[in-house]
């Protein structure tokens, strides 16, 4: 990962250290948070029958899943394709939402918190799609991937004007930047 190399790169003193401290320890600590949903879910001893909120929280996980899947198969073709270089995808679920990859992730995490949120003990696990939610829109997912694409492809302006940035909705009317 690019983003490594470069925290890296800028290692003062031991590169281990740095790089236990700053990289594993850091994302140690919020995989534990994000995966919290899973581990207060599972703890009580008697489990119990699943609810209206389990089963509206499985159906979440699954569209979250195929938005994940089925948007990274669309970029890995649309990529793979020499002639789509240096070009917006804007097909299929990214004709939607700029992200269907992101909301997909988001979506797996919100509904494990509401199958967990069934157990008295899983209610106490809403840091964890909160924070993955936070973590997707602004420091390690779309708000790091926009600032990139905006730099590298000019017609992503246009796209960002057409296009939700998260949750999937019909695509705007596009419109020249100096009418909007």
């Amino acid at each position: 990962d690019k983003r490594y190399v470069a925290l890296l790169s800028k290692a003062k003193g031991n590169v281990h250290v740095h790089s236990l401290t700053k990289v594993f320890l850091l994302q140690g600590m919020l995989l534990w948070v994000v995966s919290l949903p899973v581990q207060l879910g599972q703890i009580p001893a008697t489990p119990a029958g699943v609810g209206i909120i389990g089963w509206i929280g499985a159906a979440l996980c699954i569209i979250g899943i195929f938005f994940e899947s089925v948007g990274d198969w669309q970029m890995a073709r649309f990529k793979g394709d020499p002639a789509n270089a240096g070009k917006v995808m804007d097909k299929g679920l990214w004709r939607y939402t700029r992200h269907p990859n992101y909301f997909g992730d988001a979506c797996v995490w919100w509904g494990l918190y509401l199958i967990a949120a069934e157990t008295m003990l899983g209610l106490f696990a809403l840091p964890g799609p909160v924070v993955i939610t936070f973590l997707l829109l602004t420091w390690s997912g779309a708000g790091l991937l926009e600032r990139r694409l905006k730099r590298s492809r000019p017609e992503y302006e246009d796209y960002i004007r057409r296009t939700s940035g998260f949750i999937p909705m019909p695509p705007r009317q596009s419109r020249p930047a100096n009418d909007a």
